[in-house]
């Protein structure tokens, strides 16, 4: 499987982020995948954010599930990381994964005005 995650690089502070990762190699309906976000602040160690499993089904960080939001579009095989209300504090590389252990590449995200 390969994932690509692709977005801005730049947002503003009170904006929402939004993400997409694109699967190829599998399709995101596939049995018992759980199709994830985390991310790395610089100097820190990786964060988990939420996922969306091959059923639909949706799982939050209980620190950001109040900003974060993970959908899908199955026709084009992506899924989606939005994250409202963004502050500099949300500054960091921003990775997609499939679950098992096969990630993205990632992608700087910088939240500044």
């Amino acid at each position: 499987v390969q994932l690509q995650e692709s977005g801005p690089g730049l947002v503003k502070p009170s904006q929402t982020l939004s993400l997409t990762c694109t699967v190829s190699g599998y399709s995101i309906t596939r049995n018992y995948y759980r199709w994830s976000w985390i991310r790395q602040p610089p100097g820190k160690g990786l964060e988990w954010m939420g996922a969306i499993d091959w059923s639909g089904n949706t799982y939050y960080s209980a620190s950001l599930k109040n900003r974060t939001s993970v959908s899908r579009d199955t026709t084009k095989n992506q899924f989606t990381l939005q994250l409202t209300s963004v502050t500099p504090e949300d500054t960091d590389v921003y990775y997609c994964g499939d679950g098992v252990g096969c990630w993205g590449r990632g992608t700087q995200v910088t939240v500044s005005s």
